[in-house]
């Protein structure tokens, strides 16, 4: 059986948990301990130590894209891309825009109103900023969703499972797409579905003690990664300071380095 290393809450881990159960493919999850390395079996399967990782006997893959390509190459039925080359490109750059732009808003929310990174004016500049950037990310999904009922077209698939853990998770932080607007109408009938209800479910029981997590990240016990999009956010968007503080504190990692 398929093991994924995953973290409910993992944007990139829904993604690919919701793939695998709208194709039917049996799948066991294990969350591994990163900040004790992981284990071998993990580091044997994403080097870089980062969730989703994929084993399938003697196959490792990691990210996200590149496990979602290696289920539908290994299990084409059903299909989670478009017919269309065109179709397909579409499809793909929905998933680039919520893997490295909207996911990024979510995660310094989750920053700012979870871990405490930031209180009082700069905790609101920063989350009035991310309900900007919001708002405008869902308008431009509302463009691409047009009269469809789904991001991929007559059936659900690679397009809806990249964008449903974006506009979910900003959802949950107080930035729901418009009442009655087709995003809207589209997260509904997305939320409906057993294999998102599940998912949802798994990530909802994973936040039991996070009451806990400022005092955590404040000793340096709980150490989040800053890296890529999400450096640049806190960067570009105001929160330089948070980011000098947590290098300071040792509260914040990059990427690791490949042995």
């Amino acid at each position: 059986m398929l093991k994924l290393f995953e973290h409910p809450l993992s944007p990139y881990v829904q993604k690919v948990k919701l793939a695998l159960l709208e194709k039917g493919i049996p799948f066991e999850t294990e969350m591994p301990n990163i900040f004790a390395g992981g284990g071998e079996e993990f580091a044997a399967a994403n080097p870089r130590l980062e969730i989703p990782a994929l084993v399938d006997g003697d196959v490792k893959v990691f990210d996200s894209t590149i496990i979602l390509e290696y289920l539908e190459d290994k299990w084409p039925k059903p299909p989670m891309l478009p017919e269309t080359p065109a179709e397909r490109a579409r499809v793909r750059m929905l998933e680039e825009i919520c893997d490295t732009y909207y996911e990024a808003i979510n995660w310094a929310l989750y920053e700012i109103r979870y871990f405490k990174r930031a209180i009082g004016d700069l905790a609101a500049t920063l989350t009035t900023r991310a309900g900007e950037q919001i708002a405008s990310v869902n308008t431009r999904l509302e463009r691409e969703l047009r009269s469809r009922d789904w991001f991929n077209g007559a059936a659900v698939g690679w397009g809806d499972v990249s964008v449903l853990p974006a506009v979910n998770a900003a959802a949950l932080n107080g930035f729901a797409p418009k009442e009655g607007s087709p995003l809207a109408r589209w997260l509904d009938r997305m939320r409906a579905r057993p294999s998102v209800q599940k998912v949802l479910a798994s990530a909802a029981e994973s936040m039991a003690g996070f009451e806990m997590l400022p005092q955590l990240v404040e000793s340096g016990q709980f150490v989040r990664e800053y890296r890529d999009h999400r450096l640049e956010w806190m960067l570009r968007s105001g929160g330089a300071q948070i980011v000098l503080d947590g290098m300071a504190k040792g509260n914040i990692r990059f990427s690791v380095e490949l042995a």
